[in-house]
């Protein structure tokens, strides 16, 4: 019965502080005088700052403890030894040597065009015919003046060889005929030079010039001509690849617009260096056989310009760097039953780097567990809890 008093009694007077207290701050506001105010708050502030040095103390010893309080959760993976085709991205531009726009040889009126667009021909075809300017006729009088000529010489010639006549009637007739000899085959070269014959197997893309126009040797474009069948990719290499990408290496292209990829290699890697962007060329057989492939496609390859059978391969994003420009990792070690290890700090050396991925030389053995989630969190030495889903 007498504790029951005695709790009574405190939770009364307990009750009648926080009373007093209340109104004690309302009283101390109702009075407008800043000194009372200012005194108050003073005395509520010590209060609260012990206040909170108590739960802090509290926190501490909830610290020590609730030692799992303080172990960090992390997620980590195995390092394993795996094939790593590194990949050099490229970009460049279809083309042929096999597209040629032909201009004419000989100077005069366009008589004839026999070919018309997407028309496939053969090579040495016939493909059109300039007006030779009396070239033919003048060819006819040579041959007959050769006849003669030719006719003269062999009677001189076994006069000669029977001793009869002079050296120089058979000198002379011999010259003569072999003067219209070669004045023959000069106007024949250039007699030939009115036909325009197509410079190889292919497909004429566009007519340019119309039959009946004058047109100029060397200067007048008269038709187009194109073979798909030997179409290659052209593009510059960084001079830093030079050892790599070589002749016969595999290459991937794409083809964007067609929705397309084939597998190829290089057929001709440059010797030499372009002082002006430190590069060299490199040309790509590029196999077409249903046509599809255009001159001036854009394309894009992917070169294996490098390959490890036996490479670790990390994420780039737990690799972290020192003031000494050292790149490090950190690994787990000595883990126990309950998933907790402790954490190792690993300078590392790396390679090439091939999207997220990056090659390690150096220092991370095959089965070492990486810490990956909360590797950026985490100190040398310290305890973790593994938590892999």
């Amino acid at each position: 019965m007498k504790h029951i008093i005695t709790l009574s009694f405190l939770a009364i007077l307990l009750a009648s502080c926080g009373g007093n207290k209340k109104n004690t701050v309302e009283k101390v506001l109702e009075t407008n005088n800043l000194e009372s105010i200012r005194a108050k708050r003073t005395e509520l502030v010590a209060e609260q700052d012990a206040v909170h040095s108590k739960i802090k103390l509290l926190d501490d010893r909830i610290k020590t403890l609730d030692t799992t309080k303080n172990v960090p959760l992390i997620t980590t993976f195995i390092a394993k030894e795996e094939v790593f085709n590194h990949v050099l991205e490229l970009q460049g531009n279809v083309t042929t040597k096999n597209l040629l726009v032909i201009t004419p040889e000989f100077s005069g009126i366009l008589t004839s065009m026999y070919v018309t667009e997407g028309q496939r021909v053969a090579k040495g075809q016939i493909l059109a015919k300039i007006d030779d300017g009396g070239l033919s006729q003048q060819l006819a009088q040579y041959k007959i003046q050769a006849d003669l000529a030719k006719t003269t010489f062999e009677r001189q010639e076994r006069l000669w060889n029977q001793k009869i006549g002079s050296e120089i009637q058979y000198l002379q007739a011999k010259s003569s005929y072999e003067a219209q000899q070669q004045a023959i085959n000069q106007l024949q070269q250039q007699l030939n030079k009115t036909t325009v014959r197509a410079p190889f197997s292919g497909t004429i893309d566009d007519v340019i010039t119309e039959k009946g126009s004058v047109v100029a040797a060397g200067q007048t474009p008269l038709i187009q001509i194109v073979n798909l069948d030997k179409m290659y990719i052209e593009t510059d290499v960084p001079e830093s690849y030079v050892a790599d990408v070589v002749k016969g290496k595999n290459v991937t292209v794409e083809f964007p617009i067609l929705g397309k990829t084939i597998d190829t290699k290089i057929r001709q890697a440059g010797d030499v260096i372009n002082p002006a962007n430190r590069t060299f060329k490199i040309e790509v057989d590029v196999p077409n056989k249903d046509k599809s492939v255009k001159p001036n496609l854009t394309a894009r390859l992917k070169i294996n310009d490098y390959t490890n059978p036996k490479a670790i391969l990390v994420p780039q994003s737990i690799i972290s760097e020192n003031a000494d420009g050292e790149q490090y990792v950190y690994v787990v070690k000595n883990k126990k039953d309950n998933n907790e290890g402790e954490v190792t700090k690993i300078i590392i050396k790396t390679g090439r780097t091939q999207g997220d991925v990056i090659e390690v030389l150096a220092n991370i053995e095959n089965g070492a567990e990486l810490i990956k989630e909360g590797a950026r969190s985490v100190k040398d030495g310290q305890t973790v809890k593994v938590i892999n889903y």
